[in-house]
């Protein structure tokens, strides 16, 4: 049985808990503009045509498109369901859609990759539900805490989340999208990987599983959780949750990872971003202790854009130094987008509030 937290669940557990001051910032945009507002949790963002973006109400089941006046059209609906992962290639609209993931019944598991011409004309492009069912890319990983803990120890571990030891588990809930030439990365926040599909084909395949994400088990950490005091000073292997993948100038992919586990700062700021051979699967590490990281935006000099859910602010990541600055603060942002000097963002995430949501757009100076 999968234990692990719907991304969602993560981040309402998340939202209840971190109290982040913001980091100073070092570069000062203009505006930010309110394009739209009023939105049901906008978690997916693309460029749009001229000037356009387009934007995803997750929970609502719809995709829209918003103009640089404001006026919001809309391009897809499918109620029930979670709408999200828009990207563009030409005329072309790819996104995903999905329902019944986060560790429940693997049968009732149903999510797609699809996509939308300028005539409106949908087409499933693959079923990825049914290839976690055929495939679950990440069964072969361990995941919670090590064989040096002894099973004594283990055996006084009762609580129902989080399990002291299991494998990767069929789950799928497909979160993001990339595009180049005939091929879309999909970045599957259930399965832990990032996945290669021929657009016109559907032939799909896995191009790489992120790797676990150990946090070392505090004292106050066990106790929050119910862990014997036995576990304490051992690392405790949670798993990665992909929540966009970008393609960057140097034609390697760039994910962004929350934790998959609580963010409450006792753990640290244990989000990442991973650049990944989008040829031979090979991931590296780019830059990590980042809070809430579910969406990012590549420069054409490769600095990267990220958005701090719940550290309530967009963070500029340099592409030589690494070195994080605040790029501008703003409540709940949820995804970036890049077009020229011009940055857009979703904000207004809160559970509170489900139709806070807005996009954005600033200066980049």
């Amino acid at each position: 049985m999968n234990k692990k937290f719907p991304i969602v669940a993560c981040l309402a557990a998340a939202a209840m808990i971190i109290p982040v001051a913001p980091a100073t910032a070092t570069q000062k945009p203009s505006g930010p503009e309110t394009l739209a507002e009023h939105l049901m949790t906008p978690l997916s963002l693309a460029l749009g045509p001229g000037k356009s973006v387009l934007v995803t109400q997750n929970f609502a089941g719809t995709l829209d498109r918003v103009e640089d006046d404001g006026q919001t059209t809309n391009v897809y609906t499918n109620a029930g369901w979670d709408v999200g992962g828009v990207e563009t290639r030409g005329a072309t609209t790819f996104f995903v859609e999905s329902v019944g993931g986060g560790g429940g019944d693997p049968t009732a598991l149903a999510g797609y990759l699809k996509s939308i011409d300028r005539r409106g004309q949908v087409r499933t492009i693959v079923d990825l539900a049914t290839y976690e069912r055929q495939n679950n890319p990440d069964g072969f990983q361990d995941y919670g805490f090590g064989s040096d803990v002894t099973d004594e120890c283990l055996a006084q571990i009762t609580a129902p989340f989080p399990p002291a030891q299991y494998s990767g588990a069929v789950d799928s809930h497909p979160y993001a999208t990339a595009v180049h030439g005939n091929t879309v990365f999909v970045a599957d926040a259930g399965m832990n990987a990032i996945l290669k599909v021929n657009a016109a084909t559907g032939e799909t395949s896995t191009l790489a599983v992120l790797p676990p994400r150990p946090a070392e088990a505090t004292a106050e950490a066990a106790a929050a959780v119910g862990f014997p005091s036995c576990v304490v000073g051992h690392d405790y292997a949670f798993e990665p949750v992909p929540t966009d993948v970008e393609i960057g100038p140097d034609g390697w992919l760039y994910v962004s990872s929350l934790p998959g586990g609580p963010e409450d700062p006792s753990l640290g700021h244990r989000g990442a971003i991973f650049r990944v051979n989008p040829w031979t699967g090979a991931i590296h590490l780019w830059a990590d202790e980042i809070l809430s990281p579910t969406g990012i935006a590549v420069s054409g000099s490769g600095d990267v854009y990220a958005a701090s859910m719940f550290g309530n602010e967009i963070v500029r990541i340099d592409a030589w130094t690494r070195e994080q600055s605040q790029f501008l603060a703003v409540d709940g942002p949820a995804a970036v987008e890049l077009r020229g000097k011009t940055l857009y963002a979703t904000a207004g995430f809160s559970f509170a509030d489900l139709t806070a949501g807005t996009v954005l757009k600033a200066s980049i100076q």
